[in-house]
């Protein structure tokens, strides 16, 4: 398997949100359940989220980036980062699309993420994930992030969530 990552331009990002709105409207996915059901997410909230407008507005603002996984051409997963500070950026979310996990994949993708940030003078990489996200938290633990914060938090969209902080030094 050949995987080719890259920052994500225009087109890109136009194909991502058709994928992601695509997967998510079958309501019984993992990729749905996953993502949507397990944080009491709107379905509003995630379409706006990956709306093609919202994303290519993300990409154009300046302070944050998109990287997509291809193989053959094909997306099979993507991360987004978003820069907090000079020299700190939060990795926004990172999915890698069902038929391809658990094949190293996030971590080379995140990997990517790693490099085109350090490049770009950032020195710490931080990212907020569910408490009982066993799986994602295993993930940060495994490519070296720490955590530093326990909390519960307000959701935009009225939930309570327990999260967690994890920071990897870069």
């Amino acid at each position: 398997m050949v995987v080719v990552v890259k920052k994500a331009d225009a087109e890109d990002v136009k194909i991502l949100s058709k994928k992601l709105l695509l997967l998510l409207e079958d309501k019984q996915s993992q990729i749905y359940i996953d993502n949507v059901v397990k944080f009491g997410i709107p379905d509003e909230y995630v379409k706006k989220a990956f709306a093609e407008e919202t994303l290519q507005k993300a990409i154009t603002k300046g302070n944050s980036a998109i990287y997509i996984a291809f193989e053959n051409g094909k997306i099979i997963g993507f991360a987004q980062t978003i820069k907090q500070a000079a020299d700190t950026a939060e990795l926004d979310r990172i999915i890698i699309f069902p038929a391809y996990t658990r094949k190293g994949i996030g971590t080379q993708l995140l990997n990517h993420v790693i490099s085109d940030l350090k490049e770009n003078g950032v020195s710490a990489l931080v990212v907020y994930t569910g408490k009982n996200e066993t799986q994602a938290r295993r993930f940060y633990e495994k490519n070296g992030f720490e955590l530093i914060k326990e909390a519960t938090v307000d959701t935009p969209w009225g939930v309570k969530l327990d999260i967690v902080t994890y920071k990897l030094c870069l």
